[in-house]
C-alpha cells in the first residue's frame, strides 16, 4: 500500500512538472494532480495491459516506441474522466507529455530508491 501511494505521489509530481513545461496541459493545483495521478494509475493497471496486448504487433514493429502512444491514450482518457481538474490540449501534446512523464518518473523513482 505504501509503495502504491508513493507511486501516485511521484506521478502527481511528474504531471505538475509536465504542466509547467507545456501551456496546453492544465492541472488544477496539487490536488488536481493527485486526482489525475490516481485515475492514471487505475487506468494503467486496468486498461493499459489490454491495449498493450491488442497492439503487440505494432509495438514489436516499432521496437516499443508505440508504448508512448498507449501512454498518451491513457492520459487522454484521464483528461476525459477528470474534466476541469486535468486538461490536455491535443493528442500530439499527450504523446510528448507521455515521454516526459516517463523520464520524470524514472528520475524520481531512482532518487527515491537511492534514499
Amino acid at each position: 500500500m505504501k509503495n502504491a501511494l508513493l507511486h501516485v505521489i511521484v506521478n502527481a509530481v511528474a504531471l505538475l512538472v509536465v504542466s509547467v513545461l507545456f501551456d496546453s496541459i492544465q492541472v488544477d493545483g496539487f490536488t488536481g494532480a493527485l486526482f489525475a495521478a490516481l485515475i492514471l494509475s487505475i487506468l494503467n493497471a486496468i486498461i493499459r495491459p489490454i491495449l498493450v496486448v491488442l497492439t503487440l504487433p505494432i509495438t514489436v514493429l516499432s521496437l516499443g516506441v508505440f508504448l508512448f502512444v498507449i501512454n498518451a491514450i491513457t492520459l487522454m482518457l484521464t483528461d476525459a474522466l477528470l474534466g476541469g481538474l486535468f486538461e490536455i490540449g491535443s493528442f500530439g501534446v499527450a504523446i510528448l507529455a507521455a515521454v516526459l512523464i516517463s523520464i520524470v518518473n524514472l528520475v524520481l523513482n531512482k532518487l527515491i530508491q537511492d534514499l
